[in-house]
């Protein structure tokens, strides 16, 4: 097999791969727009949330809370 006849197999298999994956990201592309123009308020509220700090992690209650449950009481 010669590089030309390589490299022809290889662009015949390659272009249209290369256009499947640019049709798909396309379709993505277009269903993200018309998220957005149906629910602007929501796609707000999402890139708000990825600038949020997280929420702080739990702390267990002291041991003189009024919140024990009865099994951990002695």
């Amino acid at each position: 097999m010669n590089p030309t006849a390589a490299l022809q197999f290889l662009f015949i298999v390659l272009v249209p791969l290369a256009i499947v994956a640019a049709t798909l990201v396309g379709l993505f592309a277009i269903g993200a727009l018309f998220d957005l123009l149906e629910n602007p308020g929501e796609a707000r509220g999402r890139i708000e949330g990825l600038f949020r700090r997280p929420p702080a992690p739990p702390r267990a209650p002291d041991k003189d809370h009024f919140y024990q449950s009865y099994w951990t009481r002695t």
